[in-house]
Order: structure tokens, then sequence, then C-alpha cells
């Protein structure tokens, strides 16, 4: 139950982070946080350790946890490694993948669609996270499965952030279905190659990634950073 309470916490405090609810450097206050999300100080303290391993958050002994907003370049190097580990998984996928993971797919790109037919971005979200995870157990390669999850779990308030521009979740489900698609055919060359842009940031996706991250930087620091004391 508590790790459950912990996973929600956790998911509300990456979007205000990501959203610029909370400015670089502020220490978040375990009081005030505990009673507006109405848990005990146990399930907060694992959100942190969880936001911790994001490196979204900082835990500093015997002064608490503090917010950290990875540079833009940095998060841009995690997602161009991301695309590599994926494209990899892909291709792997594309010629060891079972039966049984094949049809989970299938079922995640089902519930994708109706998450967009629904607008529900936090539902596709969901769905889009288990649509990759099964990829990567699709890969046969446990080592890059785990390399792969690790880095997702990084990136994941930022991937939610790119769901949320306009018309991404049309172009992601578009991109699901192609690789579908690659997997069912044992199409190696086209999972990787779709995979690869599919996580990539570059183009559109760029620009907007970059739009919505300085925008949420603003809200979290309205006035230049020389004139914060």
């Amino acid at each position: 139950m508590n790790t459950r309470m912990a996973d929600n916490v956790r998911e509300a405090l990456e979007q205000m982070i990501v959203t610029g609810e909370f400015a670089d450097g502020e220490r978040l206050d375990e009081i005030r946080l505990a009673e507006r999300f109405h848990v005990s100080r146990t399930p907060l303290r694992e959100a942190f350790q969880m936001l911790a391993a994001s490196g979204l958050v900082e835990l500093l002994p015997r002064r608490g946890a503090f917010v950290r907003h990875p540079a833009f370049h940095e998060m841009i190097e995690m997602f161009e490694v991301m695309a590599e580990l994926e494209a990899v998984c892909g291709r792997l996928a594309a010629r060891r993948i079972t039966p049984e993971v094949l049809a989970a797919i299938r079922a995640t790109v089902l519930a994708c669609e109706a998450a967009v037919e629904a607008g529900d971005s936090d539902g596709y979200y969901r769905e889009n996270e288990h649509f990759h995870q099964l990829i990567y157990t699709a890969s046969g390669n446990d080592f890059l499965a785990q390399e792969a999850q690790r880095l997702h779990k990084r990136l994941q308030p930022f991937r939610r952030m790119q769901l949320r521009v306009r018309g991404r979740m049309i172009q992601s489900l578009t991109e699901h279905r192609q690789i579908l698609t690659a997997l069912e055919t044992g199409d190696s060359e086209t999972a990787e190659a779709v995979l690869r842009d599919h996580v990539a940031v570059q183009g559109g996706k760029f620009n907007d990634l970059m739009a919505s991250y300085k925008q949420s930087n603003l809200r979290a620091n309205p006035q230049p950073m020389a004139m914060r004391v």
C-alpha cells in the first residue's frame, strides 16, 4: 500500500518539478507536502528516493531533499543515448519476440488508441510506458533491458512533457503502429529506425521540448539568476 502511495506522490511531485512549481535548488518541505498529499512521511521519503534516482531531486544528509532541474543539454544527451538503446532493443526484439509478448504489445497499442480517442494524455502515458518496457523485454537481452529501463526512468517526466505537446500523442501512436508492424513481420531494420526516431529529440520535437522546458523554468524562476537572493 505504501509503495503505491509513494508512486502516486512521486508522480505528482515529478510533474510539479518539470512544470515549474518548484525552483531549481528549492528545498522540499516534508511537513507541507505530507499535508498536501494527505500521507505520512514514510511514502513521501520513498518518493524522494525515487526522484533522486531519476535525477530530479538531490538528497543531502541532515539537510533534506532539494529540487534539481537538469541542464537542457544534459537532458538532450540522455535522450540521444535513450534513442540508441531503444533502437537496439527494437532490432533484437524483431528477431526474438515471443508470441505472448507480441500479443501484449498489440494490446498496449489498442489501449493507446483508446487513450487518444478519449484525449487522455495520462492514460496514454501509462500505456506508452508499458509499450516500451515490453520492447525491452522482447530484446531477449537482460543487461540491455536493465540499462534501457534505468535511463527510461530518468527521462519519464520529460517524455510525459513531450506527450502534452499538441498533436504529439497522435504522432506517437502512428509510430507505435509502425513499430508493431515491424515486430510482427520480423523487420529488424525498420523496428530499429522507427524506434530511434520515435525517441530522439530532433526537429520539431526538439523545438517543442525546448519551449516547454523554458516555460517551466521561467515559472519556477521568474527573476534572472543574478537577482535571486
